[in-house]
């Protein structure tokens, strides 16, 4: 194992504390810190210490990919790291957005040459295990629900989004392109008028809450398409690809298939692209979005996902306990949440503190956490 230092992403939406705080640093931060990457993604990749200087684990991994990767890896995914390992930090909501299959994003990569909907081949399905009470749009909900929570707003030009909803899953489509194809000059005064009307519950809340950020987005009636959800520390949200959805606020660890490929619907003042949205949108209500974790043995649990790109476990080590032996493929990546805990995969030994991770190769053993504390593990899904 070697210490692994990641980027922070300064996007406008994160926290100025979540993060730092985490890592140990002063509080508030100088600035937003919306994500910390823990992989080897080209947009920001992590780096380990090389004779005092970073070199990225990118570099790494292409210069070794059998020791670093696996021949199994690299046979399955090619020379790169198919997983990305994630703390993400909400002050403020994340875009309405969505994410294309692995087809989709094949087709579209090779034909966006100016890459502004497609930055790579790979789909981005991805799973958020909540550190914190954590807030979160996902997934279509019943169709006859969001009609009625639309129609309490007895706003007339809403009319025709309403019937189409009373048409279930059918009239999704319908619903979302007249909503997200509301004449600009329009808009405001939609809002306005949804804001002013005397609806109550959760529903009409997360509509005015929205709008004080987007006084003028009609994402802000797409999210009440949606399951709205807070899940618990512990919990997890799956969000396979065609799903739309959106992070509201909390913190919590992400981990996802390498890619960072998005496609915006609203709730933004970045690029939309309602057709390319609608196109590769799943529209079709999801059942269950919240996903509860599994033990898997003494201190360990995970959150089983249909995709082989990642897995994540959590570790969870009382003092004086005994430690935890995991046998995991591939390459592994450990970041520390709390505590204090020792990682050792035969090869080195690591000490990390709460906000610092180690990266291990394919090549080495199992791994060994001791100490005492709570640690997430990313992996390769291969089994």
């Amino acid at each position: 194992m070697e210490l692994l230092q990641g980027r922070i992403r300064d996007y406008a939406w994160g926290s100025r504390t979540a993060i730092a705080r985490l890592q140990g640093r002063p509080v508030p931060s100088d600035g937003p810190e919306a994500e910390l990457w823990l992989g080897a993604h080209p947009g920001a990749p992590a780096t380990v210490d090389r004779d005092g200087s970073p070199v990225s684990l990118t570099e790494l991994l292409t210069a070794e990919p059998d020791h670093w990767l696996g021949e199994r890896l690299v046979g399955r995914f090619g020379i790169r790291l198919p997983f990305l390992l994630k703390v993400l930090a909400a002050d403020a909501p994340l875009s309405l957005q969505a994410h294309p299959d692995a087809e989709q994003a094949r087709v579209g990569h090779a034909a966006d040459a100016d890459r502004v909907n497609y930055v790579d081949p790979y789909h981005k399905p991805e799973l958020l295990v909540a550190l914190s009470e954590f807030d979160a749009l996902c997934g279509f909900r019943d169709p006859a629900e969001s009609a009625a929570a639309i129609d309490a707003f007895g706003v007339p030009a809403l009319g025709p989004v309403v019937a189409a909803l009373r048409g279930g899953p059918a009239g999704l489509r319908e619903a979302v392109r007249l909503l997200l194809s509301w004449p600009a000059a329009e808009r405001s005064g939609l809002v306005a008028d949804v804001l002013a009307a005397e609806a109550a519950g959760p529903d009409a809340a997360l509509a005015r809450g929205l709008a004080v950020d987007y006084p003028a987005d009609p994402g802000v009636l797409v999210a009440l398409l949606l399951h709205h959800v807070r899940l618990a520390p512990g919990e997890a949200i799956w969000m396979p690809a065609g799903n739309l959805h959106a992070y509201l606020r909390g913190t919590g660890v992400e981990i996802m298939a390498a890619s960072d490929n998005v496609l915006r619907g609203g709730l933004t003042p970045k690029r939309v692209d309602v057709d390319e949205l609608l196109r590769v949108l799943r529209f079709e209500v999801l059942d269950e979005p919240v996903v509860a974790p599994v033990p898997v043995g003494p201190g360990v649990v995970t959150w089983p996902v249909p995709v082989d790109d990642f897995a994540l476990h959590r570790v969870e080590l009382a003092a004086g306990g005994p430690g935890v032996r995991l046998a995991l493929p591939g390459p592994r990546v450990v970041l520390c949440r709390v505590g204090g805990l020792t990682v050792d995969d035969g090869v080195g030994t690591v000490t990390l503190a709460p906000g610092q991770a180690a990266v291990g190769a394919a090549s080495a053993g199992p791994l060994v956490i001791g100490g005492e504390g709570e640690a997430y593990v990313a992996t390769c899904g291969l089994r």
